[in-house]
């Protein structure tokens, strides 16, 4: 079966220029959001398989692209890759956030909520802009977020909180992710999940 030069031209050629842009800058993405959380071991790997998908692109777009759809098909490429890794990232949930909690409101309920669903937490009282305030941190897997802010929006719902990327924890009081210990009861029935 013949292939039209211009059916290569200006189909086949940018749909393959575009999917190998999407591999490549999707791992390009992944590679950096690793770099930044810490996941060094996984990056030259991630790295490797990157570089080999940008030169296969390249040699194609220098040597074949003659037309405004492979150079379009390398920007899309470029614009969906960055999308899918940010997405796969966030699907992941990799590393470690810490939340402050700033509450000026009778906080023991919030408190005990947090600590009954072994979250580990420190508080500290300290003075806000309108007077006395507790401010509580805890530093939790990322998967863990939505939980900690379900129980902040049950106990206070007004209260100031902000997370951040924390790049290493250690030694602290840490609760399992619901994924991990749905896994570790499903390979280990008779385990408790730790």
């Amino acid at each position: 079966m013949h292939i039209s030069d211009d059916l290569f031209n200006w189909v086949i050629l940018p749909l393959l220029i575009f999917i190998s842009r999407l591999g490549d800058v999707t791992l390009a993405t992944l590679r950096n959001i690793f770099i930044s959380k810490g996941f060094r071991t996984i990056v030259p790997f991630v790295g490797f398989f990157e570089v080999l998908i940008w030169l296969i692109a390249m040699k194609q777009v220098m040597s074949q692209a003659n037309n405004v759809a492979a150079y379009l098909a390398w920007a899309f490429g470029f614009a969906a890759g960055t999308y899918v890794g940010m997405r796969i990232e966030e699907r992941l949930a990799l590393g470690t956030q810490v939340i402050r909690i700033i509450t000026n409101q009778l906080s023991q309920d919030l408190i005990d909520a947090l600590r009954n669903a072994n979250h580990g937490i420190t508080v500290v009282d300290a003075e806000g802009a309108k007077g006395p305030v507790k401010m509580i941190f805890t530093v939790v897997k990322r998967a863990n977020v939505p939980d900690v802010i379900d129980i902040l929006e049950k106990h206070q719902p007004n209260a100031f909180f902000s997370v951040e990327d924390v790049r290493n924890a250690h030694h602290g009081v840490f609760r399992n992710s619901q994924r991990k210990l749905n896994l570790v009861r499903t390979l280990f029935p008779d385990r408790k999940g730790k």
